[in-house]
């Protein structure tokens, strides 16, 4: 099978697309003929090993798995002798990364814990876009952030992959929602929903004035004492990813009991049926930048990591 593969951390320029050994289920496993795969956080860090400490997790010196992608899309081609929920022919997707990586390729095998069946009405790529941004942006502002109908909300990070959704899954209940990003993606911000964009090159959303009853935050470019001065007294700040540090500051915060500025810890592929509801229902609309071809990878992991994409970058698969 074809496959994008790497045995170094480096640039993802340098990602290699070429023939490897077709995987073979496990026992509890499933052969997925993957359609599409999404590139995230997780991917750029993969590749280039970078922040360091992520190397405790990939491998120190080389990477332990030579194939990226975590969250992917397609047709059970063959299952394991102990799976009985899935048969061979559904159409299915989720977010692997509890289970190891290897969506980047035409096969991959999954755990059963990490198959999910599609909606039918849902095309494979909006499968991909929504298995692990959908549970950011779900458990952030339902779990962890407390939505409430009206809230006046903030989304840091507003025009990728989670932010997109976030902003729907407020919308739902009727909240003002204010988004905060840049360049071109501010104009699809505006025509996808979005109340108010803000340009942080502009303008900076802690000294605004403005405060907010929730704010989820995809990128953690500020301390807890810049977020404090845009946090309503009874508001609640949630962060899923960015500047390391910065997150390790609010976690330690949680852990010290300061309960209105949480990480979120997420649980792959949790929620999904309320997810769906929202799509089948014409309230939710994935918005994919793409899909490219798997074989540019490589420039689509670095079109990532420069921040320029709008919505979740997706690879097709043929």
């Amino acid at each position: 099978m074809k496959a994008i593969y790497f045995t170094k951390y480096g640039y993802a320029e340098n990602l290699k697309y070429l023939e490897v050994t077709k995987p073979s289920p496990n026992a509890d496993e499933v052969l997925v003929k993957v359609k599409a795969a999404a590139v995230n956080d997780f991917d750029w860090s993969f590749v280039t090993g970078k922040p360091f400490i992520y190397r405790l997790m990939f491998g120190l010196f080389k990477p332990k798995n030579k194939i990226p992608g975590i969250e992917y899309a397609g047709i059970i081609e063959q299952v394991g002798n102990k799976v009985i929920e899935f048969k061979v022919g559904d159409e299915v997707y989720g977010d692997l990364s509890d289970f190891g990586l290897g969506c980047m390729a035409e096969y991959v095998a999954v755990n059963k814990k990490a198959v999910i069946l599609k909606p039918a009405e849902m095309s494979f790529e909006e499968a991909a876009a929504l298995s692990h941004a959908g549970m950011l942006a779900w458990q952030s502002l339902v779990d962890l952030g407390n939505i409430k109908e009206r809230d006046d909300v903030l989304i840091n990070g507003a025009g990728g992959g989670a932010g997109t959704i976030a902003m729907q899954i407020a919308k739902t209940l009727h909240c003002k929602v204010t988004g905060v990003d840049t360049g071109d993606k501010l104009g699809m911000m505006k025509s996808l929903g979005f109340d108010e964009v803000i340009d942080y090159r502009d303008v900076d959303f802690t000294r605004t004035g403005i405060q907010y009853d929730l704010i989820f935050d995809a990128k953690t470019t500020r301390y807890p004492k810049d977020i404090a001065r845009s946090l309503k007294p009874t508001g609640t700040y949630v962060t899923v990813g960015g500047d390391l540090i910065k997150l390790l500051v609010y976690a330690v915060r949680m852990k010290l009991g300061k309960a209105n500025m949480k990480v979120l810890g997420i649980k792959q592929n949790k929620d999904v049926e309320e997810l769906h509801k929202l799509y089948k229902s014409g309230r939710l609309k994935l918005v994919i930048d793409g899909p490219y071809p798997l074989s540019e990878a490589g420039k689509a992991i670095k079109y990532f990591g420069d921040g320029l994409h709008r919505g979740k970058i997706i690879l097709k698969v043929d």
